[in-house]
């Protein structure tokens, strides 16, 4: 099993992907890797979530993980379909211990100071910061990062596809979250690609 820091390094635009119908799955899946993309969080947002994680996971080279992950119960089930990363949007104690007590990579969601000494004295270091916009944006995170030497983050939220380059130059900053990536509906593969091989170019 990776760790979180090996699989956040592997992409720097991790897209986050609220799919509601499963036979979208593997096409989006290959159009993303295809593009250099290989790192997937499937967000727990739709009644198919679960299933689109089994589909994605056969596709050679994606690394699939849940994202929206609230809850153990919501942590169990992700596991149990073969998610390899959890994302959660924020960080509650009942699941930090759940989901470390598991092994999973693990990425909680922060906001602000108490947030990363939460899950520091968890034994965390890699955290998403959400929703970074509303949070502050850049200048936030500089200043939260300033007493935390060493966190690393995943910003998401309101990251635009111009902003990605001003958030990777960032020290802390191993990689983005960005729903961008992939639209809603039908999956036209090829602008998947397309607009994944543009993400992928970020790590050059």
């Amino acid at each position: 099993m990776r760790d979180i820091g090996s699989i956040m390094r592997t992409s720097p635009v991790i897209p986050v992907l609220v799919i509601e119908d499963a036979a979208h799955a593997r096409p989006i899946a290959e159009a993303l890797v295809a593009g250099g993309l290989r790192v997937l969080e499937v967000t727990l947002r739709t009644a198919a979530a679960l299933e689109v994680i089994q589909e994605m996971k056969a596709v050679e080279g994606a690394i699939v993980g849940a994202g929206t992950v609230l809850n153990s119960a919501d942590l169990r089930a992700a596991i149990d379909v073969g998610s390899e990363f959890i994302v959660s949007p924020g960080l509650t104690e009942p699941l930090g211990r759940a989901a470390v007590e598991s092994g999973v990579p693990f990425l909680p969601g922060i906001a602000n100071a108490g947030d990363i000494m939460r899950g520091l004295d968890l034994g965390l270091s890699h955290f998403k910061f959400f929703p970074a916009m509303a949070s502050g944006g850049i200048p936030a995170l500089q200043a939260l990062a300033g007493p935390f030497g060493q966190a690393k983050f995943c910003p998401t939220g309101g990251i635009s596809k111009t902003s990605v380059p001003d958030w990777l130059a960032l020290d802390p900053v191993l990689c983005v979250g960005g729903s961008w990536v992939v639209g809603h509906g039908v999956p036209d593969r090829q602008a998947i690609t397309e607009t994944a091989r543009f993400a992928a170019s970020f790590a050059c």
